[in-house]
């Protein structure tokens, strides 16, 4: 009795590191900040993330100071991203979707026949 086919896809993670080796952008802060976009707070971000509060707002801190530019406002009662961040979020969407597409097709050409 034949094997059913098996589907394989490649996968890639990228994060920005500063100089030091420390994170300052990537995936996880990605979630942060599109959580701060949605919910318009930290609180509910973190929550929605399954995060606690402090370990996101240290993730952002970290973010900010490693950049060199704030990501999060506090506004009203609430949280907001500076336009900077919504620039950040887009961009690196961006990068992620051309990143994703290349890994793809790379995989498409070298290995896909190659896996059983």
């Amino acid at each position: 009795m034949p094997k059913p086919a098996r589907h394989f896809a490649i996968r890639s993670k990228i994060w920005i590191e500063d100089a030091q080796g420390q994170v300052a952008f990537g995936l996880g802060r990605y979630r942060i900040l599109k959580g701060v976009q949605r919910t318009g707070s930290l609180h509910a971000a973190a929550k929605e993330l399954k995060m606690s509060y402090r370990a996101v707002w240290m993730r952002i801190r970290a973010s900010e100071e490693s950049i060199g530019q704030p990501l999060v406002v506090r506004e009203g009662k609430g949280s907001r991203l500076t336009a900077y961040a919504e620039t950040l979020v887009r961009h690196f969407e961006s990068l992620q979707a051309k990143i994703n597409g290349e890994s793809d097709a790379m995989f498409a050409g070298f290995l896909s026949d190659q896996l059983p």
